[in-house]
């Protein structure tokens, strides 16, 4: 089993930035993948960022260079760097992580663009 604790969204104008965090039960190195999906209002979940077990990262195309996901694994706490942020990232934003061959979902935690 892992728990998810997400915080660090909120309301911000264009352009700005945001940090979220995410915190785990589990060691991050236990993990096969740790990341971010967000799901806005009549539209799917899709993956924004993520990091496998080896440490490659991967990126939604649209937030390519102005997003970043990082970990501090002795505090088993995922980031996503949010900056120069638009209008169309308001979303909630979910922490994921897979262990094993199970997924497992963080409440999620509202960000909101405005412009």
């Amino acid at each position: 089993q892992v728990q998810l604790v997400e915080s660090g969204g909120g309301l911000v104008q264009a352009g700005g930035s945001l940090r979220l965090s995410c915190v785990v039960s589990r060691s991050l190195f236990s993990l096969n993948a740790v990341g971010w999906y967000r799901q806005a209002p009549g539209k799917q979940r899709e993956l924004v960022a993520n990091i496998v077990s080896g440490g490659w990262t991967t990126y939604l195309d649209s937030v390519k260079g102005r997003f970043t996901i990082s970990r501090d694994n002795p505090e088993n706490t995922v980031y996503l760097q949010m900056n120069s942020l638009k209008p169309e990232d308001t979303a909630v934003y979910y922490c994921n992580a897979k262990y094993w061959d199970e997924t497992y979902w963080g409440q999620g935690t509202q960000v909101t663009v405005s412009s």
